[in-house]
């Protein structure tokens, strides 16, 4: 816990804690938004779903590749400073982006360098940002219920925003509302007092703070555990679900419709980090666990032709099964890992849990083509119910305790 917080102050809604919010707010508003605009404005424009597919590779794969690098970046400058810089170059990002669709895309490979820049600055913010919670907020799983409920609320506007706006042809306009988003991120965080943070040992390698953030992360079975698992869950499921749904759902229902239904997603998440404010179980991940085998729910609707009502239905489901398990998870790993190698950690266990996100993404193409759209779909909603029961199965996962009370390791 960080020295900086008197007792005196809220346990969450501090001064520091109150900026923080606003500025991941407006982060988590532009990163909600994306996707669902990139996605629904290249197939509006008539461009297949391989291109869909590699324009969220080009989104993920960046970020996954150079998370590592955040880490150690974050210790060395400071997690804050490294999130203002992303901050900056998210706003120049999008920007061009605007330009780009509003002018139209004479070549994709600048759209994907513009991605892929989108990607790396989120890398360099994404470490700092779990780090920082602790800094600023005395009650850390409130604080990440809070923050969680911010990103679910931003999930519900802004994929709803970027559908409506791109089935309005302007997807730029998506684009200029994420780079004044980032800019107050960016001014927010200016504002924050933290002090004194913890930082590795001065004068060691960049290679070396990175071996040292490995040896944290490997000797606790339950961290590495989970984003092995995770890691078969984003390839087979996660990754794909985003472009192959978009394929179904934009041409039956229209671009409009699929942002609803992301939004739904959001309601979802809500309901989630509502509860995990408030409910604080003895052993959280295995809480997590039994909230994610509500995921199968969407692919499995989809591919029964389910109508938009019950698709939502379905999407408000997944949605408070993963905001609950990503509180349980946040906190797990923020409150039992030591602050001086919590940003490379959770840049280990960011890079596993997304760095398959990818390589799923750009997949899903290829594999409709392949075995069609409805196999997919199935075999994607199987991987995220084993997914969840190999949490479950595994004893580290299932018996660790809150912090003070660890059960195993």
């Amino acid at each position: 816990m960080s020295l900086t917080l008197r007792h005196t102050e809220p346990a969450i809604w501090s001064r520091n804690f109150r900026y923080y919010f606003t500025a991941r707010s407006a982060g988590l508003l532009s990163w909600a938004m994306l996707p669902v605009a990139v996605a629904a404005g290249l197939l509006s424009d008539g461009y297949a779903l391989d291109v869909v597919g590699y324009a969220m590779a080009f989104l993920i794969g960046p970020f996954a590749a150079l998370v590592l690098f955040g880490g150690v970046l974050a210790d060395r400058f400071t997690a804050r400073r490294m999130m203002i810089a992303a901050d900056l170059a998210n706003l120049v990002a999008h920007l061009l982006l605007a330009v780009l669709f509003l002018h139209g895309i004479d070549h994709l490979w600048q759209l994907y360098a513009l991605l892929a820049v989108a990607g790396t600055a989120n890398a360099m913010f994404q470490p700092g940002a779990a780090s920082t919670v602790p800094l600023v907020a005395r009650d850390v799983q409130g604080a990440n219920g809070v923050l969680r409920t911010s990103e679910a609320l931003t999930g519900l506007a802004g994929p709803a925003l970027a559908g409506v706006l791109v089935g309005f042809g302007a997807t730029g306009g998506v684009m200029l509302i994420s780079a004044v988003a980032y800019g107050t991120s960016a001014a927010c965080l200016l504002t924050l007092r933290l002090g004194a943070v913890p930082a590795p040992p001065a004068g060691e390698s960049l290679w070396r703070n990175l071996a040292a953030g490995w040896r944290e992360f490997r000797s606790r079975a339950w961290l590495w555990g989970v984003i092995v698992i995770w890691m078969f869950f984003a390839v087979l499921s996660w990754g794909p679900l985003l472009p192959v749904a978009a394929g179904v759902l934009v041409p039956e229902h229209g671009a409009t419709a699929f942002g609803l239904l992301n939004c739904a997603l959001g309601a979802g998440t809500v309901a989630g980090g509502l509860l995990a404010i408030r409910y604080k179980p003895a052993r959280p991940l295995a809480a997590g666990a039994v909230a994610m085998l509500a995921f199968p729910l969407y692919p499995l609707g989809i591919v029964l032709g389910w109508p938009v009502g019950p698709l939502a239905a379905a999407q408000v489901a997944v949605g408070a099964g993963l905001g609950f398990w990503g509180v349980m998870w946040a906190t797990s790993v923020q409150t039992q890992v030591p602050g001086e190698v919590l940003n490379r950690v959770h840049a280990y266990e960011v890079a596993g849990s997304v760095g398959m996100f990818p390589i799923g993404s750009a997949l899903a193409g290829p594999a409709v083509t392949a075995f069609g759209t409805d196999r997919v779909l199935l075999v994607g909603a199987a991987v995220a119910l084993l997914a969840a029961l190999a949490l479950l199965a595994a004893r580290p996962i299932r018996t660790l305790g809150r912090a003070g009370n660890v059960k195993s390791t």
